[in-house]
């Protein structure tokens, strides 16, 4: 079983690490070619309007598209969340999302990288403790579809983690505090699945 990393941009070494920790075979994706073989796949957070210039360029869009839409296990951190929104609400100009969330996002929702923070967030799905969560020009999800089920919202009651079927969007960055329940859930989706089978 593989796992694939977005590797074009933002904190895809992160990503790949916390994956290899739990035992994956990672595989970094920069081509169709790689994403074709591997079993899930990881969106690390970055930027998403780069993000989303980067994958068209390197012919990427379209065939992330056809696999979201097939039913591959991704998980979006971040900016990864915001490529997996079907709706971004303030992208700029001509920005792309790949969809597949039914979910409308806001990018760097929590103020700019001088707003960044942490917090303690219950996810009840994770069992255990609540999570630390680290928020850096974080997205919020602004509203929930019938299709997605929220998993964590902040103390004011935003949404910041969602799934839907074999997809996970998460605001913060587990993968950079050490917080190991959300790739592991994220890989249980991909077992199950058995995409490439």
């Amino acid at each position: 079983m593989a796992v694939g990393v977005l590797a074009l941009q933002g904190d895809f070494r992160e990503h790949a690490a916390m994956l290899s920790s739990l035992g994956s075979e990672v595989l970094l994706v920069r081509r169709p070619e790689e994403l074709a073989v591997v079993d899930g796949l990881v969106i690390p957070g970055g930027e998403s309007s780069v993000m989303d210039k980067l994958t068209r360029l390197f012919g990427l869009a379209e065939p992330l598209r056809a696999a979201v839409g097939a039913g591959l296990p991704v998980y979006g951190t971040c900016a990864g969340l915001i490529m997996l929104a079907d709706t971004v609400l303030d992208g700029i100009s001509g920005q792309q999302s790949l969809g597949g969330l039914d979910i409308s996002v806001r990018r760097n929702a929590f103020g700019s990288q001088t707003a960044s923070f942490e917090t303690d967030l219950d996810v009840p799905v994770l069992g255990g403790p609540p999570v630390h969560a680290v928020f850096i020009r974080a997205p919020v999800v602004e509203s929930v579809g019938p299709n997605a089920t929220a998993l964590a919202t902040v103390a004011d009651g935003r949404c910041v983690a969602v799934e839907q079927g074999n997809l996970i969007g998460t605001s913060f960055h587990p993968e950079i505090t050490g917080e190991h329940r959300f790739h592991e859930y994220f890989l249980q989706k991909v077992r199950s699945a058995g995409f490439r089978s």
